[in-house]
């Protein structure tokens, strides 16, 4: 198994009074997960939760590849969850993003749908590893603006997919190999808000892994907090 070291906090921010983000450690199994939900009170936090039980109680298998598999039906499942929860309300909007990460045999596995992000520290150079689902992400992939720009475009918030809206969901998938340095950062947009490229990456670049994740909620909290804000930080020893 692969030497990690972890860290993960979540916050209701400063505006916010309910913490509809929801996040889940499993160290052993290398599993990861941040779901950002929306819907109101006793909606986007019973998204989230609903993503984070589901995966948390997927069964555990040898093969790597069946554990991804499993790791997918999980969400699907939460999916379908939430859906018969919206029938019997009696229709509304509940729903959640999800970022999960995986890691076997030297090498990491990502699904995501919505807004929450992976982004990996390389050689003290940062890269986002997910591609927003969302209404600006299309402006920044036609080159009219930067991730950074996005964040404080008026449409940021307007996702295209997420746990819970829609018939099917289509989860989206980056994989490789680990190098031995390698340090992940899940999040919701709670902190993007706050935390551009060169922030994240002055944060993630030299701060120990038992700090790391209070640095990075004091600039969101420090940038306003006006969502919630849900952190993961994973190192490969």
């Amino acid at each position: 198994m692969t030497l990690l070291r972890h860290t993960a906090t979540t916050h209701i921010g400063k505006v916010r009074k309910v913490n509809e983000d929801s996040i889940l450690s499993i160290p052993d199994q290398q599993v990861w997960v941040v779901s950002d939900g929306m819907g109101g009170h006793a909606g986007g936090d019973f998204a989230s939760r609903t993503v984070v039980d589901s995966v948390a109680t997927m069964p555990i298998l040898g093969d790597p590849a069946e554990q991804m598999q499993a790791l997918r039906r999980s969400i699907l499942a939460a999916h379908d969850t939430i859906l018969r929860e919206i029938a019997a309300r009696g229709g509304g909007t509940i729903g959640a993003t999800v970022v999960a990460l995986m890691i076997s045999d030297a090498h990491f596995v990502c699904l995501w749908a919505g807004d929450s992000r992976l982004y990996r520290m390389r050689g003290g150079q940062i890269e986002m590893l997910t591609t927003d689902h969302s209404i600006v992400a299309a402006l920044v992939l036609d080159g009219q603006m930067s991730w950074d720009e996005a964040e404080h475009h008026p449409q940021s918030n307007a996702i295209t997919r997420a746990v819970g809206v829609g018939e099917a969901l289509e989860l989206d998938k980056v994989r490789g190999p680990l190098d031995r340095g390698d340090r992940f950062l899940l999040c919701s947009d709670g902190l993007t808000k706050y935390a551009g490229f060169e922030t994240l990456a002055n944060a993630l670049r030299d701060t120990p892994i038992e700090v790391v994740a209070d640095k990075l909620m004091a600039i969101a909290l420090d940038g306003g907090g006006a969502d919630n804000i849900s952190i993961i930080v994973v190192d490969v020893v």
